[in-house]
Parts: C-alpha cells; sequence; structure tokens
C-alpha cells in the first residue's frame, strides 16, 4: 500500500495531505472520443439532432463536469480552476467525436482529474445528445495525454508526441 498516496499506514482510505506543497502552475490535457454510425455522425456535423446543438451543449457540459470533479470523485481536492477548455473534432473516417479539454490551475496539487472529468462529461452528453437515434454508440481512449508542473513533473503520453 505504500505506492498507493491513498490509503493510510492501516489500509484505509484518506485524502492526501497537501499542506506543506507548494502551489505551482499545473495543467493536464485529456482526450477521447465517442464512436458513432454514419446517420448519427450526420445529424452531429448538420446540427440535425432533435435535442439540438450536440457539441455545443457537450463543451458546456465538459466545462461543468470539470468544476464539479470533486464532487464526484472521492479522494479528489477542490481547487481553483483557472481555465477550462474542450474542444472536439469530427473524425469522418473512424465516424468519431473526437474530445480534447485542457485544464490549467495555480495550485498545491493538479488538473488530471479535471481534464479527464471533462472529457467523460462531454463524451457521455454526446452519448445521451444521440441516444434517440442510435444505442450502441461507444465512448473509448479516454485518457491523459500531458500534465505539466507540480513534484511528479511533466508527462507525455507517447501519442500525444506522435501527434506534435
Amino acid at each position: 500500500m505504500a505506492d498507493f498516496t491513498h490509503f493510510d499506514e492501516s489500509g484505509r482510505s484518506h485524502m492526501v495531505d497537501i499542506t506543506d506543497k507548494g502551489d505551482t502552475v499545473r495543467t493536464a490535457t485529456a482526450a477521447g472520443r465517442v464512436l458513432v454510425n454514419a446517420e448519427t455522425f450526420r445529424l452531429i456535423r448538420t446540427g440535425g439532432m432533435k435535442k439540438g446543438d450536440v457539441l455545443g451543449v457537450a463543451q458546456i457540459a465538459g466545462i461543468m463536469g470539470a468544476k464539479r470533479t470533486p464532487d464526484i470523485i472521492p479522494m479528489c481536492h477542490p481547487i481553483l480552476l483557472k481555465g477550462v477548455d474542450v474542444a472536439f473534432s469530427l473524425n469522418e473516417r473512424d465516424l468519431a467525436v473526437e474530445i480534447t479539454a485542457t485544464a490549467r490551475c495555480t495550485g498545491a496539487t493538479g488538473v488530471e482529474m479535471e481534464a479527464l472529468t471533462a472529457v467523460s462529461v462531454a463524451a457521455l452528453t454526446v452519448y445521451d445528445m444521440c441516444k434517440a437515434v442510435q444505442k450502441d454508440m461507444v465512448i473509448d481512449s479516454v485518457r491523459l495525454l500531458k500534465k505539466s508542473g507540480g513534484k511528479s513533473g511533466d508527462y507525455t503520453a507517447e501519442e500525444a508526441v506522435a501527434c506534435e
């Protein structure tokens, strides 16, 4: 259990004490996608979904999700986000709505969970907005692409390096 920071010496879960950690600028970028069929893709692209602007609603939902991360992930610290960006690209070859989210703060703990939550909530919102047309959509590849700041330093996923 020594490698897991959210467990104390007796194996009980606890919120990590960050009192002695200094504030640094922290940034994290996450990505994921929603795989859809050709008709759903067309409706998203043309704005024809009956519930409205799928990507506009999903963008707002992703930002709101990032802001609410400590409410839904038990051991996450509430942090003062400085910014959250949620962006979409439509990959016609794969029939995928690709989602990228970047979260930023100045604080004593990172924003990886906020970026991952933003992507996840945006993807769930795409699903919700489109489920009347298609039930077998797949949400996949939710992952951290990169992070900077803090004691553990910078991280960049191999796939993120290949895309730059």
